[in-house]
């Protein structure tokens, strides 16, 4: 047998449990021996030469939400309501499309996650990363639609695009999903047609969500320069959801109200939310996916982790584009976490969401550190970097 190896790191995940802090792994040239805290292992395996290999050992992350298809548009940041329009402008110029997703693709591999979730608003990019893409995850078909006139035949073409599209997914390519964009820029009705249909046929949905402060007073007060820009492009709010606007209402409770948290979608930002939005997510099993660059970046607020944690949401992790993250890195995502959160998240917890809530929000298993396993599954995280443990 070979000489064993005890490899320390400040916070070791096996993907199963909770994670370490410290922690160690014992290795042979190609396998894991044991994982544990590094005193048991030391004493039980006196012979093993240790040394320290990182900040973090743990499975590959994942980056649970990206705009790849954005990749081309330069990094801009503002509140949200002036960066909106930015995008559109930069989508009107040609910038958004396959040259994008072709250069943040590259830019995700680089990376080394393990799957990645994309929202696309273009068809060339989605049958590209359907039919071309090795990266795992769910690429997530992008419906905007807020007239209610029009509800019916955007969903009967969204439908037929959908089935035709399955039909690219390969083994070890992305799944395909879809996205009803907000709850504020696809009506009501088109919202719970879409939702159902997802439901029914299995495809994995995402919605961006309570993401911006004038998204939660537009759904209260129906007040508001988001509120002003969404009237004057599809009319009233109150056509739009089929309800006005009210004090106690929220972007959270009004998917509620749809039926629409049955479907248990993956809830994208988050960020202005209330403590009973939290509950209502907890309670119907709905993870969230949380970019804490972009919510800086668009002075969108700070994403209350330890609400959502009491309230037992899974948490992942995503970018949302380098348009409004800066990067598509998820390790660069987890830094700026830890100095936002400080103490507050350890990053024992940020390791956690990075590996187990994103794998489950992409509908994966999550890959094990155990004994008699490969040591191909384990990476080592180290600052921004990542790299193999063998």
């Amino acid at each position: 047998m070979s000489a064993l190896r005890l490899l320390t790191a400040d916070v070791v995940y096996t993907g199963m449990g909770l994670p370490l802090a410290p922690g160690a792994v014992v290795v042979s040239d190609t396998l894991i021996v044991a994982t544990g805290r590094p005193e048991e292992l030391r004493a039980r395996y006196p012979e093993a030469l240790e040394s320290r290999a990182g900040e973090v050992i743990a499975p590959a992350p994942v980056n649970a939400h990206t705009h790849l298809d954005m990749s081309a548009f330069g990094f801009h940041s503002a509140p949200y309501p002036e960066w909106i329009p930015w995008v559109i402008a930069q989508g009107r110029s040609g910038l958004r499309g396959l040259e994008g997703a072709r250069k943040g693709l590259a830019e995700l591999r680089a990376s080394g996650v393990a799957l990645a979730g994309d929202i696309v608003a273009r068809e060339d990019v989605l049958e590209y990363l359907l039919s071309e893409s090795d990266l795992g995850g769910v690429v997530y078909w992008e419906v905007i639609d807020a007239h209610p006139a029009t509800a019916d035949a955007t969903f009967w073409r969204t439908v037929e695009k959908m089935r035709a599209w399955r039909r690219l997914e390969r083994p070890g390519g992305p799944r395909l999903g879809l996205t009803p964009h907000t709850a504020h820029t696809v009506s009501g009705r088109l919202m719970s047609k879409l939702v159902e249909f997802a439901r029914l046929e299995g495809f994995p949905l995402q919605i961006h969500i309570a993401e911006s402060p004038d998204e939660l007073e537009m759904f209260r007060s129906g007040q508001g320069a988001l509120a002003r820009s969404i009237t004057s492009v599809f009319g009233p709010l109150e056509d739009i959801w089929g309800r006005p606007p009210g004090p106690d209402l929220t972007p959270v409770s009004y998917l509620a109200q749809l039926g629409v948290l049955e479907a248990r979608p993956t809830l994208i930002h988050a960020v202005n939310v209330t403590e009973q939005d939290a509950r209502l997510i907890g309670a119907a099993g709905c993870p969230v996916v949380t970019c804490p660059r972009s919510n800086a970046h668009l002075s969108c607020g700070t994403f209350d982790w330890n609400l959502f944690a009491r309230s037992g949401v899974e948490i992942a992790l995503g970018t949302d584009s380098s348009a409004s993250g800066e990067s598509l890195n998820v390790l660069e995502e987890i830094a700026f976490a830890r100095r936002l959160y400080g103490g507050r998240v350890p990053l024992r917890e940020l390791v956690r969401a990075a590996v187990k809530g994103g794998h489950r929000v992409m509908g994966e298993k999550v890959p094990l550190l155990r004994r008699g396993e490969n040591l191909t599954a384990a990476c080592v995280w180290e600052g921004t970097t990542l790299r193999p443990l063998a």
